[in-house]
């Protein structure tokens, strides 16, 4: 039998032979399909599927626009349900969960569109998930990352095996849009936000493929939260990612709840570490929208065949569970909107990190070796995927918190000189803000102060980063007119946190947003300072004395002249007090 014959018809027996017969004459197939799951189509066959579902089933599927890209292409998504509730007001009024399936955030791990396309058409015409369309709405993203999709080659992913041509990572800006879910630099990214601001979905899953090692391992799935976020959510995380594993499991899959990325790179022994993402990535950033978020991530070298059939079997394990557990789920969802408008006093995790604690876990590699190359000249591995072998490596997944601080028992307070920016950014979250219309003479405020900033070195998503340290400390301020208010008390805080904590890892301040306020922009001439130095010092003993002691006890100091001079300059009037301030000011009590 040929190879493209005999892979299809592995893929049709999978998920059921009957409605292989069908698929050979329904209009609703995709060019993977037709091509033996060799082949992905291009954007047009989105477009002509997303019209053509919905002719097809007129009272179950909607398409529409949702954006526009930067080259002008339409942003597609299906809202699908058997309920007849295909609009975000109507699914809301009839207390409907909501799926959001994202496929092509990187264009070139294509999976989930043609395995979303595959799985709608079988949900529509009662050939799995028998029911599941009764009790949710599916809102289908096949391609976000539209432009990206149409930089088709057959290399854009040379880790992968199949399709034979497909998609850039990237869009045509260049961001990669899993980088950019909080700061949202992308129109892409911000027609994103609008629909899920639109619809609240109860979960979303985002359709990725791994790159890395070679091993048996097809799948990885990843929720949050199940170590992050609202605590008492995460059971509800667990029981999302459990129940799909152990479908999976039950249909041949070897799944694994983390991804599977060595701590040392290319070498297996070193093991594995787990940990919480952060907000930058969407099953995090959903998480702290306090609802839940799935990364799946099909392996790489398994062929297209086996990930599209993969990816398929895991939407659908996924909406059996939210259509099982919907209701229940929407309910706890509530419930932690409002814990997460009760947080202000409360001690708040930033981020996560792996303790040192490991375990050791049986992991479905393949025998392999690790030999200098003379290529390359560092010791690389190869693998032998015809060699089974179970491999004995080291975990770390126990999940502390790692930065954490008290919410503001008020809010956030943003001077007028940033408000508008600002305002406009939390917008695109969904984020409740108002203006100050008169001034605050005498406030007493939060005011941190960097101790140490860190510039990157280079530019990282258009931005220059900057890692701040410090510490909130009381002080009374005056506050103008037209500031900005951002109350802690709304469903939102933790992502309100997550933007405006300047030691959140992806806070506005750690995108490089508030980068002048980190900057020195008046300076003091040397031979100026020279003068001050000698006339403080001769009007003050103490201050002589603390001079003369650091001396001795900095070398560094003592041998660095522009050092020297700074340590009077900093005392002098003329010093910017504004310098290394954070420009957001922090409120326990409402203005």
């Amino acid at each position: 039998m040929p190879r493209n014959l005999l892979l299809a018809t592995a893929l049709a027996f999978s998920i059921g032979s009957p409605f292989a017969a069908h698929a050979a004459t329904s209009g609703l197939t995709t060019v993977s399909e037709r091509s033996g799951f060799t082949r992905t189509g291009r954007y047009d066959e989105v477009i002509a599927l997303c019209d053509a579902f919905q002719r097809e089933y007129p009272k179950a599927v909607r398409c529409f626009n949702f954006g526009t890209t930067p080259e002008g292409r339409p942003m597609k998504a299906l809202a699908v349900s058997t309920t007849g509730h295909l609009d975000p007001q109507s699914a809301r009024a009839a207390n409907l969960p909501v799926l959001l399936a994202q496929g092509g955030i990187h264009a070139g791990e294509i999976d989930g569109k043609d395995a979303g396309f595959l799985l709608l058409r079988e949900m529509l015409e009662g050939k799995a998930g028998r029911g599941v369309l009764d009790k949710l709405v599916v809102l289908f993203v096949p391609v976000f990352n539209v432009d990206g999709h149409e930089r088709f080659a057959a290399w854009n992913r040379p880790n992968q095996r199949g399709p034979e041509e497909m998609g850039w990572r990237t869009t045509a800006q260049n961001y990669n849009l899993n980088r950019d879910y909080v700061k949202a630099d992308a129109p892409e990214m911000q027609a994103m936000l609008r629909l899920a601001n639109e619809w609240d979905p109860l979960a979303m899953m985002d359709l990725h493929v791994t790159d890395g090692a070679k091993f048996q391992h097809d799948v990885s799935i990843m929720v949050e939260p199940t170590s992050g976020a609202d605590e008492p959510l995460r059971a509800m995380g667990k029981a999302w990612r459990d129940g799909v594993i152990a479908r999976l499991e039950k249909q041949g899959s070897i799944p694994l709840p983390f991804y599977p990325s060595f701590v040392e790179n290319d070498n297996p022994a070193s093991g594995f570490e787990h940990s919480v993402a952060p907000p930058r990535f969407s099953q995090a950033y959903f998480s702290q929208r306090n609802r839940l978020g799935m990364l799946v991530e099909t392996h790489s070298w398994k062929d297209y065949p086996t990930r599209v059939r993969v990816t398929r079997n895991t939407v659908l394990a996924a909406a059996e569970l939210i259509a099982a557990n919907g209701k229940e789920w929407l309910r706890q969802e509530r419930a932690a909107d409002e814990r997460a408008s009760k947080l202000g006093g409360q001690q708040v995790a930033l981020d996560y990190k792996a303790t040192d604690k490991v375990r050791t876990i049986a992991f479905q590699g393949y025998e392999y070796t690790r030999m200098p190359s003379e290529i390359s000249g560092a010791l690389m591995t190869h693998y032998d995927e015809t060699r089974p072998q179970v491999w004995n490596l080291p975990l770390r997944d126990e999940i502390v918190p790692n930065h954490v601080v008290i919410a503001p028992r008020a809010g956030y307070i943003v001077p007028a000189a940033h408000a508008g920016w600002v305002q406009a950014k939390l917008q695109q979250h969904g984020i409740q803000s108002r203006r100050l219309e008169a001034p605050l003479t005498t406030a007493d405020v939060g005011v941190f102060r960097a101790d140490t900033t860190k510039f990157s070195t280079q530019s990282f998503e258009g931005h220059q980063t900057l890692a701040v340290t410090g510490d909130w400390k009381p002080e009374r301020r005056e506050v103008g007119a037209g500031a900005l208010f951002v109350p802690i008390a709304q469903p939102k805080a933790r992502l309100v946190m997550s933007l405006l904590e300047p030691l959140a890892p992806d806070a506005l301040v750690a995108w490089g947003e508030f980068n002048n306020a980190f900057e020195r922009k008046e300076y003091m001439e040397d031979y100026v300072a020279e003068e001050v130095a000698r006339e403080m010092l001769a009007k003050d003993p103490a201050l002589k004395a603390r001079f003369e002691q650091k001396l001795k006890d900095d070398p560094e100091f003592a041998k660095s002249p522009a050092a020297r001079l700074e340590f009077f300059a900093r005392l002098h009037a003329s010093w910017d007090q504004a310098y290394n301030q954070y420009p957001v000011l922090r409120v326990d009590v409402l203005p």
